[in-house]
């Protein structure tokens, strides 16, 4: 709402009182935070009780049955993840995997990529053939996909994590065992080492006590639940997964905790390639995230090309240093969901307000006439960017003072004005005057 012209019309502001005492308007803020501080002193206190007091992300199944999580002679026999790469047919790359500790000494190092040689912007890190990406396309057949995702019944996720689950049974045999093993090690952790808050104990989730990110957790794990009951369903609906698999019905083979921890493994690690088909938006790339870092300010994105996925890199690297990929215009309260972790410098953080007018107001339709003039609605939605604040209040205090205006000549004045409507003079927002 453009408050520079008619600063004629400015309503003087009234008396200030609280604002439980000025019912014509209300307005409720939502902190999809600023976590990074708050985060940091969470994941702390996490590592002084147990980085996770859930059990593994695609390993149940095996473990049950005393395959080791990630075994040295796991490690002899096939090799890393990008030696079984190589083998089968990822070209020479410019990228090598380190791992760092992890917070909990009873869980595996995190493995990351970095460069394995100086790189410029613009250079090619790696391109992974089409043959080591999964895709719906692998998993389903191109003739069910529209169906399926016509019906709402299960995400490209929920697939995703259905046929790694599948594999995972498969053990060694599966030729997604070296990656699945990779995944496993990973455990659904962010780059911060934490899980997401999809997988944390309900005293864990406490610590968000207070902000939405904790609403937003439990929403999102219980939409994880109503997925888990359409398995069945989709598994006889997707003509593949019923052929390769006829014995195995999904909630029979695999609890719910299971898929959960499968889910969100494959949420904190799928990409989401621009510029092709459906059955192929949504990849899994072996040596793309988790194993690639997320920035918010980065501009480098996994990039699907002529039977492969590639990256591009957008700035200098040193031989050894980490390589980060765009996570997208995420908050952090997205990216601790999502991702398990949260960007300190992250441009895309908020705080959201959310006001609203009165309905009850004698005066409401004309506000509801005078907001929609401005391009405003009745329950009007107002984000606040870090280094943008005062652009944002500027968009919102003619809002809010607009729901606060209770004499009818001076609605009536608003109403009479040609053009953006301002109800705080500049000065009010001036600390010198």
């Amino acid at each position: 709402m453009d408050i520079s012209p008619l600063r004629r019309h400015c309503i003087s502001p009234p008396p200030p009182r609280p604002l439980s005492a000025l019912p014509r308007l209300s307005v409720s803020l939502r902190r999809s935070p600023w976590l990074a501080s708050s985060f940091l002193s969470i994941h702390r206190r996490r590592n002084l009780c147990c980085a996770s007091s859930s059990s593994e992300t695609l390993v149940e199944e095996g473990r049950r049955h005393g395959e080791a999580i990630v075994s040295k002679k796991g490690d002899e026999e096939f090799g890393d993840l990008k030696s079984w790469m190589h083998r089968n047919g990822l070209p020479p790359c410019k990228v090598m995997l380190k791992e760092r500790p992890s917070h909990d000494k009873k869980h595996s190092p995190i493995h990351y990529v970095a460069a394995s040689e100086d790189l410029q912007a613009g250079d090619v890190a790696f391109s992974v053939p089409n043959s080591l990406v999964v895709t719906l396309e692998r998993v389903l057949g191109n003739e069910t996909i529209a169906e399926l995702l016509a019906t709402n019944k299960l995400s490209e996720l929920a697939c995703l994590a259905l046929y790694l689950m599948y594999e995972k049974k498969q053990g060694k045999k599966s030729f997604w065992y070296p990656y699945i093993r990779e995944l496993d090690r990973q455990r659904g952790r962010g780059q911060m080492a934490v899980e997401s808050p999809l997988l944390w104990s309900e005293s864990e989730l406490d610590y968000l006590t207070g902000s939405p990110t904790k609403a937003e957790a439990l929403e999102r794990a219980e939409g994880i639940k109503r997925e888990y009951n359409e398995l069945d369903t989709v598994w006889f609906m997707a003509g593949s997964l019923f052929q390769q698999y006829p014995y195995d019905i999904p909630t029979e083979a695999f609890p719910f905790e299971i898929f959960k921890q499968a889910f969100v493994a494959v949420q904190s690690c799928v990409v989401h390639l621009q510029k092709v088909s459906l059955a192929r938006r949504f990849a899994l790339v072996p040596l793309g995230p988790p194993l690639l870092a997320y920035r918010s300010n980065c501009k480098a994105m996994l990039t699907a090309v002529d039977g492969a996925v590639q990256l591009v890199v957008d700035r200098a690297y040193k031989a050894g240093e980490s390589i980060v990929v765009w996570c997208g215009p995420q908050p952090n309260s997205k990216l601790l969901i999502n991702y398990g972790f949260v960007d300190e410098d992250n441009a895309y953080d908020r705080l959201v307000v959310e006001a609203a007018l009165n309905t009850d107001d004698p005066q409401y339709q004309d506000k509801r006439m005078v907001a929609q003039r401005n391009g405003k609605l009745s329950i009007q939605t107002f984000h606040v960017y870090a280094g943008k604040e005062r652009e944002a209040i500027l968009d919102m205090l003619p809002y809010l003072r607009l729901g606060y205006v209770s004499d009818p000549s001076e609605m009536q004045s608003v109403i009479s004005s040609q053009g953006p409507i301002c109800l705080v003079s500049s000065c009010s927002l001036d600390p010198a005057c």
